[in-house]
């Protein structure tokens, strides 16, 4: 069995767990942290062509539909996207939804959607360069891609065996297990996840020309914490890191952002010998 298929059928197994998870409120970093920041972000979407990128049972994918988007939602999990699609047929938001791997998204074509998403999920896909490169494939020209992750700098990470905080190693990739046993889960269950660091996550944003224009790192109101004292501990190290880059194939802009690039390294360079 290929990794992928084995991380693939991670998320069928766990399929069930997880909607029970989402859906009855459990998943309070989600509802009462990264949701509220993300769609700030995100703005106003009416009208918009999007595609959630590994939309799992689509929880997020029904909120930005009913926010006016109109949704494709796409995960490589069969189980995920059909418990999504049950939804879909009770709540009838005119949302579509596909088995497809975010790295092969055949089935749209290019410039096509005005924004894609990825929430906190973009972590959990081994190929995250053959996704980034879809996306920026299917997106239009000043099209966005916002994505949220577990904060690079600070997440906890498993290395041989042991959990670690990546301050104690953050430089270079990491392939980890993700045991999911807290109390309020139906059911434990295990995932795999990959430790990136901010500088390969945006090399590849921007060898596909995606471009970096905001960045968020939510922190909770006074009145969440009053909800989910919890979430306390996020005051002071970011639990996650939201990110938004803009499709940009003007040349002329490009060939700007390439002189001001190569120019910044001459300075550096010109530093280091100086000293």
């Amino acid at each position: 069995m290929c990794k992928k298929e084995g991380i693939k059928r991670e998320w069928n197994d766990a399929a069930e767990s997880w909607v029970d998870f989402v859906r009855r409120g459990k998943d309070y970093y989600r509802d009462e942290l990264n949701n509220p920041a993300t769609f700030r972000l995100i703005g106003d979407v009416r009208g918009r062509l999007v595609l959630d990128l590994a939309c799992g049972e689509g929880y997020n994918t029904r909120i930005l539909a009913k926010k006016g988007a109109k949704v494709t939602g796409v995960d490589f999990s069969e189980k995920l996207v059909g418990l999504a699609r049950q939804e879909e047929a009770k709540e009838k938001l005119r949302i579509c939804y596909r088995v497809l791997d975010a790295t092969d998204l055949k089935e749209f074509s290019s410039n096509h959607f005005d924004l894609v998403t990825c929430f906190m999920s973009l972590q959990d896909i081994k190929n995250d360069k053959g996704a980034i490169s879809e996306v920026a494939r299917v997106l239009r020209n000043q099209g966005r891609f916002v994505f949220s992750i577990p904060h690079p700098c600070f997440e906890t990470i498993i290395v041989n065996g042991k959990r670690i905080s990546v301050t104690k190693r953050y430089f270079g990739t990491a392939k980890y297990n993700v045991q999911w046993k807290m109390e309020r889960l139906a059911k434990p269950f295990r995932t795999t996840s990959f430790h990136r660091t901010l500088t390969d996550y945006f090399d590849v944003l921007f060898r596909n020309r995606l471009f970096v224009s905001r960045l968020v790192e939510p922190r909770p109101t006074q009145k969440r914490l009053l909800k989910h004292p919890q979430l306390r501990e996020i005051l002071l190290i970011p639990q996650s890191i939201i990110i938004e880059s803009i499709k940009c194939t003007c040349t002329q802009k490009r060939n700007r952002l390439k002189a001001k690039t190569s120019e910044l390294r001459k300075q550096r360079l010109h530093k280091v010998k100086s000293n």
